[in-house]
């Protein structure tokens, strides 16, 4: 997958993130999912494009 691909994968989760949360508020179930879901896209981000480690 290419820098921008992946940067616009991440973008993709953000925003369902902000609706997920708009309808389900901060402290759902739903949005704690999609909220890990997003961490781990920047964690590889990190990873693969800017070798930061964060383990």
């Amino acid at each position: 997958m290419t820098k921008i691909e992946f940067l616009t994968l991440i973008e993709k989760k953000r925003v369902e993130l902000f609706q997920i949360v708009s309808k389900n508020g901060l402290n759902s179930k739903v949005t704690l999912e999609y909220s890990q879901e997003l961490d781990q896209l920047l964690n590889q981000y990190n990873k693969t494009f800017l070798k930061i480690d964060l383990s």
